[in-house]
């Protein structure tokens, strides 16, 4: 969206048939560990985890596949407002996604709780998209919406994949210490 790019944005959804065939492959994978060693306590974290979290990128790849669609949308239209927000919304989407998959990784619970932590920054930062997209845009010129609700889904996808980012960390966390901190933030410490 940024240098917006047709081609880029056409490729993040042409992708996503391989991510889904990529998800099934790993799923039958670790069905299969599970079936042929019957793994215990920390091995079977280890398995299981790397399912949820399978399941979890898959699924931000599908948000990556909205958020290309809106951009498309977009991509011809004369931009409502200078990009501020979002690209920092993005920003945090991407160091969540790279930080929630090396922690898994790595075993390392500290980056898992960095993840889980920096939720609540998209989060805030979705809602001032929100609040500025609406009050100052929509409230005032019905006419913005066609520019105006893409955007607003956009900051929406992005922080849905913090979710699923932070979902990880939660399982990553479980795999190691075998605790449940899911729901359950006073856990964290």
């Amino acid at each position: 969206m940024k240098n917006r790019d047709k081609l880029q944005a056409k490729e993040v959804i042409e992708n996503d048939d391989k991510i889904d065939e990529l998800e099934l492959e790993i799923d039958e994978k670790c069905i299969d560990l599970i079936a042929r060693y019957q793994p215990m306590a920390g091995d079977l974290r280890f398995i299981t985890t790397g399912m949820k979290l399978n399941a979890e990128l898959e699924r931000i790849a599908d948000l990556a596949v909205d958020i290309a669609q809106r951009v498309l949308e977009l991509i011809d239209k004369p931009m409502l407002k200078p990009l501020v927000d979002i690209p920092k919304l993005s920003v945090i989407a991407q160091n969540m996604v790279r930080d929630s998959i090396d922690a898994f990784v790595k075993k390392d619970k500290a980056l898992a709780k960095k993840v889980v932590l920096s939720d609540s920054e998209a989060d805030k930062l979705r809602d001032l998209v929100q609040e500025e997209l609406i009050n100052d845009y929509l409230v005032k010129d019905p006419s913005s919406a066609t520019r105006a609700v893409p955007l607003l889904l956009i900051a929406r996808h992005l922080e849905r994949i913090c979710d699923h980012t932070t979902n990880i960390a939660e399982d990553v966390i479980y795999m190691i210490e075998g605790k449940v901190v899911k729901h359950h933030p006073e856990e964290l410490d």
